[in-house]
């Protein structure tokens, strides 16, 4: 669809930009190691960084592609003792697609690491974003997260962009970039990841208590693309208990035969399929959970992939943000809001929020002093921007569920603040899809959508003594 996505030569020239930066990186550290000269272990991403484990992962495959399956195993040492690294994770079953989950680390500590399949060392992949200097993946050294004070209260899993119907990944405009599909035989990658997100969350290591999807939860909101997803949801959990979900672009309101049987839109020339199974268009969701208020925001509009905020549900965030200014809150919604965020994503300012729906925001934020994030999907990365007022909000962009790098973040709210950490989902299917999907913008995906350690793994401190437990 030509309203969701970057034009051609906005396109073109990001991945020109992007691609001719590559030849000038130099690794500090060894690269991709070969095995009796035909095996590599490669693409080696330091993906989550907590108070007390760290999560990489990382893919062996011959030196044209094939995958090859291996072992999994990671040595790891504190970085300030001379001690010989121990394993801290050991698999013996072969995949080609490894997962490793470094448990029982002290919060606050530097960790040396080494991971191997098949005797043979993993390294990152020639991306800037894993294999430029000081990384943790060049370096082999990773430090633990210290999480904010007081007891642990409940955790969110923030998530967005798993476009349910859609049959192939990374087209933008006109077939370009070359876009990658589903192996055959294998479920639509949609339905794997959706399925590896919710069966991911009920894990008993998770325990996450709510979910919250923003935006895009269809690839054109058909009435079986609908039907589809919210019968995953409702199969995790209750509707406005377990899990809350706001409309993106993708699920607007659409025109065609196709979407006839659904109720009309106000034009009455659209049809807003997604509106019968979820909420019409143009409203504002709020829910309490434990004192924590969340609030949803349609950012959508017909036809374009920009968003913005009719002035009816302006109004309505207005006063329910003056009735409680200090009650801790998130908000979500699809569209971006920052103009960082404009700046640096493919698309630019066009792609996220209105300016001007973005300044007002902002500024009922800065007299409401209990929002303190605001959750977006649409640029299908990970990625932290600043706000454009002097308020403490955390902006946070969260990496899309249906493709590489496949996942969400999860936020632990403690008394004290909370720590957001982004994951990766891991059944078997998801592993291969999200490896697959790398190949997405010319080999070029995971420089825009992995974001940096940080972008992925922080700590906030913060008040929110007032919310109840879990």
């Amino acid at each position: 669809m030509s309203c969701c996505g970057p034009t051609r030569r906005r396109l073109l020239g990001a991945l020109a930009t992007t691609a001719a930066a590559l030849p000038v990186l130099t690794l500090t550290g060894p690269g991709p190691a070969r095995a009796r000269g035909t095996v590599i272990a490669t693409d080696l991403e330091v993906v989550t960084v907590t108070d007390t484990t760290v999560i990489l992962t990382w893919s062996t495959r011959t030196v044209d592609g094939t995958p090859v399956a291996a072992d999994t195993e990671v040595a790891v040492a504190p970085a300030d003792s001379p001690a010989t690294p121990s394993l801290g994770y050991s698999d013996p079953e072969p995949t080609p697609y490894h997962y490793a989950e470094i448990r029982g680390l002290e919060p606050g500590r530097a960790y040396r690491f080494e991971a191997r399949s098949g005797g043979v060392r993993a390294a990152p992949a020639a991306n800037l974003v894993t294999a430029r200097p000081g990384t943790p993946e060049t370096l082999g050294v990773v430090t633990t997260l210290v999480p904010p004070p007081g007891r642990h209260l409940r955790t969110l899993a923030l998530s967005n962009d798993t476009h349910i119907g859609e049959t192939v990944a990374g087209l933008i405009r006109q077939n370009l970039p070359p876009g990658v599909s589903q192996e055959p035989g294998l479920p639509p990658y949609p339905e794997v990841m959706l399925d590896a997100l919710l069966d991911d969350l009920r894990r008993p290591d998770r325990g996450v208590h709510h979910l919250l999807v923003a935006g895009d939860l269809t690839a054109e909101a058909t009435p079986d693309q609908v039907a589809t997803v919210r019968s995953r949801l409702d199969g995790w959990g209750a509707a406005g208990r377990d899990w809350f979900a706001v409309r993106g672009n993708h699920d607007r309101p659409h025109t065609g035969d196709d979407y006839r049987a659904c109720s009309p839109n106000t034009d009455a020339a659209h049809h807003d399929c997604w509106g019968d199974r979820f909420a019409p268009r143009g409203s504002l969701t709020e829910h309490r959970v434990g004192g924590l208020r969340l609030l949803g925001l349609d950012t959508t509009e017909l036809d374009i992939a920009g968003g913005s905020i009719e002035p009816e549900q302006l109004d309505h965030l207005r006063t329910l943000l003056a009735d409680e200014p200090d009650r801790p809150t998130v908000v979500f919604g699809h569209h971006p809001v920052t103009s960082e965020s404009g700046a640096t994503n493919m698309s630019g300012m066009d792609f996220i929020l209105d300016r001007g729906d973005a300044a007002a925001l902002q500024s009922l934020y800065r007299a409401a002093p209990g929002v303190f994030l605001h959750h977006s999907g649409h640029s299908h990365r990970n990625r932290r921007t600043r706000p454009d007022l002097p308020i403490p909000v955390d902006f946070v962009e969260v990496g899309a569920v249906k493709e590489y790098p496949g996942g969400y973040a999860m936020v632990r709210l403690y008394e004290g603040g909370y720590m957001l950490n982004f994951h990766k989902t891991r059944t078997e299917n998801a592993k291969r899809w999200s490896t697959r999907s790398r190949a997405e913008y010319l080999g070029l995906e995971p420089e825009y959508t992995l974001g940096t350690t940080t972008d992925r793994n922080y700590v906030v401190t913060r008040d929110l003594s007032g919310l109840a437990a879990a």
